[in-house]
């Protein structure tokens, strides 16, 4: 059962975020400046393949501001936007019988439910200026669709993997992230054209490339719960090296890859809870599997065999 985590409903003026602006120059990085980042070599037990679920990139503008893994039950509980590709029902009353009888966005029967906050053009007003999940909660501006958005199911550097649980919710990245001393960050900007460059502060792209976010998924599976009451104890991290703690297995890692066309030299800024003041690093992302057992045993197949499917 999902448990709802009390979150106080504070109203504000937006602090907005800006390129401009000089309260928040130090929440931008030039893209040349970060660091290329590298990944763990797969060794002789790897599971290589590649799955790719096409889900479309919300072209039926499937916004609100519920959150039905970390608030269930209650209507506009993100206090924040949020953009669904996948499962068209996702809202706060989502049961896994109301999910599973939803119709998708994704090809292969996938049902999934996959969201994360929308990105706004801070300079104009958006649909929302005085509703909830918008400017009531300081999320000011005109919500930005993606360009697109990339959803691929890897598998693990050191060993095969398993087959997820239906109804599995994961999180990655951490909401409260600026409050919280940057626990459980993970947070990924970047820019199309600088492949493995990742920076928790939003990036400043050259002419012509896409501002990106990379949403990376824990993929070692406790093996029993589809959840936990911290929404992380079942599914976590894998070690620097790939591999899994003990008493945990590994899963096929889920990445989105969502990109946006920003107009040139137009402010933009994530949605936040109101007290996290649009940080980057509050970035974040959620996922519910709600791939047929079959389908999703044969991702599992085809990322453990080294193929390319979808």
């Amino acid at each position: 059962m999902f448990r709802t985590m009390p979150l106080a409903v504070v109203v504000l003026v937006a602090a907005c975020t800006t390129q401009g602006a000089t309260s928040s120059a130090g929440q931008f990085v030039e893209i040349e400046q970060v660091a290329v980042s590298t990944s763990a070599a797969p060794g002789p037990d790897a599971s290589t393949g590649v799955f790719t679920s096409s889900c479309g990139r919300n072209d039926e503008r499937h916004l609100n501001a519920d959150n039905p893994v970390i608030s269930p039950n209650v209507r506009n509980g993100a206090h924040h936007t949020h953009e669904y590709v996948g499962n068209l029902t996702t809202d706060a009353f989502s049961t896994p019988e109301s999910l599973a009888a939803g119709a998708s966005t994704c090809a292969d029967g996938d049902l999934s439910a996959y969201f994360w906050p929308v990105l706004r053009l801070t300079d104009g007003e958006g649909h929302d200026a005085h509703a909830e999940g918008g400017g009531v909660h300081g999320n000011t501006g005109e919500v930005l669709p993606p360009e697109s958005v990339v959803l691929t199911f890897t598998g693990n550097p050191v060993s095969k993997v398993v087959p997820m649980p239906r109804f599995l919710r994961t999180i990655t990245g951490n909401p409260s992230a600026a409050t919280s001393d940057g626990l459980n960050a993970n947070a990924k900007w970047g820019c199309s054209g600088f492949p493995d460059r990742f920076t928790m502060k939003y990036p400043k792209c050259p002419a012509g490339a896409s501002v990106t976010r990379t949403f990376d998924f824990p993929n070692c599976w406790d093996g029993r719960n589809v959840d936990s009451y911290s929404h992380r104890d079942h599914v976590v991290p894998a070690a620097a090296n790939g591999a899994c703690p003990a008493m945990t297995f590994p899963v096929p890692r889920l990445r989105m890859v969502v990109s946006y066309a920003v107009p040139a030299g137009r402010p933009f800024a994530v949605d936040s809870f109101p007290d996290e003041h649009r940080d980057p690093m509050t970035d974040h992302a959620m996922f519910v599997n709600v791939f047929p057992d079959e389908v999703m045993a044969g991702l599992a197949a085809c990322v453990n065999e080294g193929r390319a499917c979808g």
